[in-house]
This record gives C-alpha cells, structure tokens and sequence, in this order.
C-alpha cells in the first residue's frame, strides 16, 4: 500500500464470471455482510439459549439497551422513547461500522462520505417530514426566531441555512473523524515496522505509543457512535412540540 488513503478505495471483486452471468461485489459490502452475520447468529443464540443466568453478551445489550434509554430520555424526554427501536439499531450499525474497520483488512465504511452523507440526508429529511406531517405548515416556525420584524429578512435565511447544515455535519463530523483516525494509525504501523527491520530494540520505545493509538481509536468507534445518535435525538427533538 503506497498511500495511507488507499485503504479507503472501493474495489471491485470478481467473484464469478460465467458466460453471460457475472457475480461482482464492491469490498464496501462486506462490512454490511459482517454486520448481518452477527445480527443472525445473536438471534439464534437467543432463541436456542434459555439460561436462569443470562449470557454476558445479554448483559452487554442490556446495558446498552438502558444506556440509549437514558440518553433518549436526557435529549427527547419521554416523547423520544418511541424512536428507541430505530435510535438502538442507528447506534449498533455505526459501532460496528466502526469496530469492524480496525480489524485487520477491514474496510471503514462509515469513512465512505457518500454513504455517510445519504444516511444523514435520510435522516434529516424523514426528520422534517415527521414534524410537517405532525404540526402541518405550523412546524415552519422553527425558521421564524422570536425577533424584531425588519431583522426577520436576515435572520430567516440564518435559520434555513443552519438547519440544512445538519447534513453536512452530521456526515463530515463522523467521516472525517474515522479518516483521520485509520490514516494514523496506518502511518505509525509502517513506521513500527521499518524500525523493526532496521533495529528491534528501538521499536520497542514506539510500541507503547502505538498500543495506545490504537486504544484511542477504539475508545473513538464508541464515541462517534454516541456523538451521531445525540445528534439525532437533539434534532428529533424539533418534531416533540413547537416550542423547540
């Protein structure tokens, strides 16, 4: 690999090619493989287990499970909780995006801005469909600040703009985030390993640095994670009342 931003290249597999039928796939589908895999063998486990003693898998997803619901409620209220199933798998499908990546040959999928940019596009749009569907024409006042009359002209605008900046950040914030974060990690890995080649007693001094580069970026695959799904319960938050 020459560049540190060749692993974010989408390459095509030839899987089979027979007279006129040709399977080819994209490496940017393996992470939704992956992802489907462990949501079927989790299923199974669940229905064929019936322990007294829950599993410890089972106890992580109850901690996750009641750490959403106290997010939900932090940033929504109760109103939120009726999104829990869709903010529950928003948030699973991103860590594991993410987590996936750091393995090795795996492909960052959520460093894909394209597909980043069309879930955030998804989201906001569904977003203000909701509180049109909900509140009619009234749920426009979101665009309205309470202001003087003639700094309405400016401020509206403002207020348009700013709301359909939340595309972009939400794509950009996580896309550019796990770039920046596999592109270090990737340049530290070669330098570790020209210095092996050259002396192994001076890599050790970089061993540690790199362990806990790699811990960051661990600790980051959760943490973006947690980052999109407040934004999203912030902006579900428009549809809960007018007030907002």
């Amino acid at each position: 690999m020459k560049s540190p931003l060749e692993q974010f290249d989408i390459l095509t597999i030839k899987i089979l090619s027979f007279c006129n039928f040709d399977l080819t796939v994209h490496n940017i589908y393996i992470p939704f493989i992956c992802i489907l895999f462990c949501i079927i063998v989790y299923i199974i486990i669940s229905f064929e287990i019936n322990n007294l003693i829950p599993l410890y898998v089972f106890n992580v997803l109850f901690l996750m499970y009641t750490f959403l619901i106290t997010l939900i409620k932090q940033q929504t209220g109760n109103y939120g909780l009726f999104w829990l199933p869709f903010i529950f798998h928003l948030f699973n499908f991103i860590l594991c995006c993410n987590l996936i990546s750091l393995l090795p040959f795996g492909i960052a999928l959520t460093s894909q801005f394209i597909l980043i940019f069309w879930l955030s596009c998804t989201i906001c749009a569904s977003i203000f469909l909701i509180g049109l569907l909900r509140f009619n024409l009234k749920f426009l006042h979101i665009f309205i600040p309470k202001s003087p009359f003639l700094l309405l002209f400016l401020l509206i605008p403002i207020e348009i703009f700013s709301y359909l900046i939340r595309v972009l950040s939400l794509a950009i914030r996580l896309a550019a985030n796990i770039i920046a974060g596999h592109t270090l990690v990737h340049i530290l890995i070669q330098f570790f390993s020209k210095l092996l080649s050259v002396d192994k007693s001076l890599s050790f001094i970089f061993f540690l640095p790199l362990i806990f580069i790699i811990t960051l970026e661990i600790s980051v695959a959760f943490l973006q994670a947690y980052v999109f799904t407040v934004l999203f319960c912030i902006y579900i938050r428009d549809t809960s009342s007018l007030d907002h």
